[in-house]
């Protein structure tokens, strides 16, 4: 036979355990809002962002930029089956979403393209050019300016 070390309060933990928190609700906590997860993914040309928008019709979703802020906001339908007894757990999240980021500067926005498909909204922004780097020549001091050579040059 197994002697097995009695401790206060554990039948409670077990009860908790198997049974999860199947009849909790959160007390003293604000109401949770939906926000889709985002990934921005850097490429060699591109940036791509995803973000999760599972249930999410393509017309209820739009993307705006604003300066170099790009906002995706949107908004998910409450959709509940009617079954005898009513609901006796939710957890998915619904209602309007707004998710915004910062772009680098000089992106050409007129360039952003955005697909929707399976759940999954997928922008691409292109990288902006790097600024091509002008060289400046220095001249030694007392020397003229190549202009001023080129008028000085003799008349042959």
């Amino acid at each position: 036979m197994a002697v097995v070390r009695w401790t206060p309060g554990r039948e409670v933990s077990d009860f908790n355990r198997i049974f999860g928190t199947f009849f909790d609700t959160p007390t003293g906590s604000a109401p949770r809002r939906w926000a889709p997860a985002v990934d921005v993914v850097e490429q060699a040309d591109e940036y791509l962002v995803k973000a999760d928008l599972p249930g999410v019709a393509e017309d209820a979703v739009s993307i705006e930029v604003d300066g170099r802020v790009l906002t995706i906001s949107g908004e998910r339908s409450e959709e509940h089956a009617s079954e005898a007894g009513g609901i006796r757990r939710s957890e998915r999240l619904h209602g309007s979403f707004r998710r915004s980021l910062t772009l680098p500067r000089g992106v050409e926005v007129e360039k952003i393209t955005a697909r929707h498909e399976n759940g999954v909204l997928e922008i691409r922004i292109p990288k902006p050019q790097a600024p091509a780097v002008h060289r400046v020549q220095i001249n030694g001091a007392g020397a003229p300016e190549p202009k001023e050579q080129a008028e000085q040059a003799p008349a042959a």
